[in-house]
């Protein structure tokens, strides 16, 4: 952990269990490239954004729906979804956080790390290694 200039320890900020979820079905679904953005001090419509990459249409869209059981039991529900048809990009819209999955070339299109070049990264754990 990084130390601030007291010698302390800085505070990492804490991962929301709705957000931990979404990484962890992400990475059973063997999803890449898993990015979360604290968009909070971003001036941003929610307050976190959840990245992920997965290799080809029916990925995305196994991705998207293994997001979706993982949040239900929670008791979370998207308000909106976009982009499942197609399977380049869908959007899981939850009010306090969006999750985004991507296929690859659309990842690198749009770019939102780049647009959202102010959010912080949340750190994340590694995916679990496969059992």
């Amino acid at each position: 952990m990084a130390k601030t200039r007291s010698g302390r320890s800085a505070k990492r900020p804490r991962v929301p269990a709705a957000i931990m979820a979404v990484v962890d079905a992400v990475h059973a679904k063997k999803g890449a490239d898993v990015l979360a953005l604290d968009l909070r001090e971003a001036g941003a419509f929610t307050d976190y954004f959840v990245l992920c990459t997965g290799q080809n249409r029916r990925q995305v869209q196994a991705i998207a729906d293994g997001v979706e059981a993982a949040l239900k039991a929670r008791k979370l529900r998207p308000s909106h979804v976009e982009g499942y048809e197609r399977g380049e990009w869908v959007l899981l819209d939850y009010f306090d956080f969006v999750v985004h999955v991507f296929a690859p070339n659309a990842r690198m299109f749009y770019g939102l790390e780049r647009l959202w070049g102010s959010a912080h990264p949340l750190s994340l754990p590694d995916p679990s290694p496969a059992v």
